[in-house]
């Protein structure tokens, strides 16, 4: 394969040698003919696959009728999409903005001034070892890769961060630190490697963060919109967070963010404390408005816990015993196989066997497939994959 010229974009993305031309349900096709299973559905976005034939109408009509509308004015698909996501979340307004960044962004302003209205001067947010929240100079602040940050200091002050699902450190920062308004983590961890928070973990932040007057954020960008067989990754633990970013699959690809706010939180933005051009606009809320809409008639919570159960249980039937097979773990169609060696290669092996997956934190195959998939497309992803995982063991570990 050659790769497709680019000589006037940045190379900001190490690209692999393919461009798509389109798609229909789980299946891709490149500008060459070549046909993909989509395991990767453009990174957790393409909720309904590709071409949905009830969303695409919609989006046709959508835009045949008004694509941008300025926050100016009302906006009458926002107050539908924001009332659905209250609903189905327990949480009670919503600000919608146009990418998880954004989101993300938007969760530390409003932990921010939540602290100033408390007459906190120099206020701090926990975050979290292997944590990812976006590339804004704030929200990698917020983010514990230090390879991304290189080059682009000095970072923002007010973070304190400590180990994933520990408890005691938790409690120590509760101790120690007085300027704590705000505990911020993913529920899942999607670029540091799919790391799970752990249920009692989880629960253990939010009575932390009742008993100390703490927001808790939860950064749902990647693990939310069914991804986990709920409609949010937290509500396996019972727990109601009072920040919620949301992004990715809320709009089965039309750029979209949000967060949406409990009591706690709900009210600390007024008019001119934050905004969006574009955030908000009638394309995207009807994206937003028909994703859940249709995920509803067609029980694709169900089918993601059902199917994503499915695949894990083949992928540890395969290559789960294998030496050099640290752990499968996820949940629902969110799954990462940890090997114990750098495993980056796997990503051109398997675009050349026709599936689409992604490589993370070095030693992480990560597989994000569209929702609506069924046993046979999960049958097919671990038929490709595990010769390729076999072959990566089958060499010597650096």
């Amino acid at each position: 394969m050659t790769a497709p010229a680019e000589p006037h974009v940045m190379t900001t993305y190490g690209r692999l040698p393919i461009a798509l031309s389109h798609g229909r349900g789980w299946t891709l096709w490149d500008t060459e003919g070549r046909e993909y299973l989509d395991a990767l559905a453009g990174i957790a976005v393409n909720t309904l696959g590709h071409a949905h034939p009830r969303l695409v109408p919609a989006l046709q009509d959508q835009v045949s009728k008004i694509i941008h509308s300025c926050n100016y004015y009302h906006v009458p698909l926002q107050e539908q999409l924001a009332a659905k996501l209250c609903e189905i979340s327990g949480l009670t307004k919503a600000f919608f903005c146009n990418s998880g960044l954004e989101a993300n962004e938007a969760a530390i302003k409003i932990a921010r001034k939540f602290g100033h209205d408390k007459g906190v001067t120099s206020p701090e947010i926990v975050v979290f070892d292997k944590a990812f929240h976006g590339r804004s100079i704030a929200t990698l602040s917020a983010t514990a890769n230090e390879k991304l940050k290189v080059g682009f200091g000095p970072m923002v002050e007010g973070f304190v961060r400590i180990p994933l699902n520990d408890v005691p450190a938790l409690e120590r920062v509760a101790l120690d630190r007085s300027n704590v308004v705000a505990v911020f983590l993913e529920t899942i961890q999607g670029e540091g490697g799919i790391n799970p928070a752990r249920i009692e973990f989880l629960r253990s932040v939010r009575r932390l963060c009742d008993e100390r007057g703490w927001l808790l954020m939860l950064d749902e960008v990647q693990c939310g919109i069914g991804r986990t067989g709920k409609w949010f990754a937290h509500q396996w633990a019972g727990i109601v967070p009072d920040v919620m970013p949301l992004a990715k699959g809320l709009g089965s690809g039309v750029p979209i963010g949000a967060v949406v706010c409990g009591p706690r939180a709900a009210n600390v933005f007024g008019p001119g404390n934050h905004g969006t051009t574009f955030g908000g606009n009638p394309l995207a809320m009807r994206a937003g408005v028909e994703t859940l809409r249709i995920m509803e008639e067609d029980g694709l919570l169900a089918n993601a816990e059902r199917v994503g159960a499915h695949l894990r249980a083949a992928l540890e039937r395969e290559i789960g015993g294998l030496p050099g097979v640290v752990e499968i773990r996820g949940q629902g169609l969110m799954i990462g196989i940890e090997l114990d060696r750098p495993c980056g290669e796997i990503l051109g092996q398997a675009m050349q066997a026709g599936l689409l997956l992604s490589v993370t934190a070095d030693t992480v195959v990560r597989l994000l497939p569209p929702l609506i998939i069924g046993t046979e497309q999960a049958d097919r992803i671990v038929a490709l994959l595990a010769p390729l995982v076999r072959a990566a063991l089958a060499k010597p570990a650096p």
